[in-house]
């Protein structure tokens, strides 16, 4: 399935790349799993590009809309957990 990835026409491209590879993150978590230390490292990437609790809310949302895959729950999981554990999506991917 293809979707489009959520972002700003006011970020450089380098952001957009490194936004998208975020999700990309994201949805490795859910099909294959990931290690939390990756999962991390793109995270704070995107939080340099969107500080914003809200604007981040409001990208998550969006890219869940497109792609039925949840960020939040992700990073909460990785947050929540030591370096070394692997990192997967339990919900899956919705359905259209």
């Amino acid at each position: 399935m293809e979707y489009s990835y959520p972002f700003s026409i006011d970020w450089s491209t380098e952001e957009i790349v490194d936004v998208i590879a975020f999700f990309q993150t994201i949805e490795k978590a859910y099909e294959q799993g990931i290690k939390r230390e990756e999962v991390l490292s793109k995270y704070r990437r995107f939080k340099e590009i969107v500080p914003s609790m809200a604007e981040e809310k409001t990208i998550f949302r969006e890219f869940e809309d497109e792609s039925g895959y949840g960020s939040y729950e992700i990073v909460k999981q990785t947050k929540l957990s030591q370096n070394g554990t692997m990192i997967k999506g339990t919900t899956g991917k919705r359905r259209r």
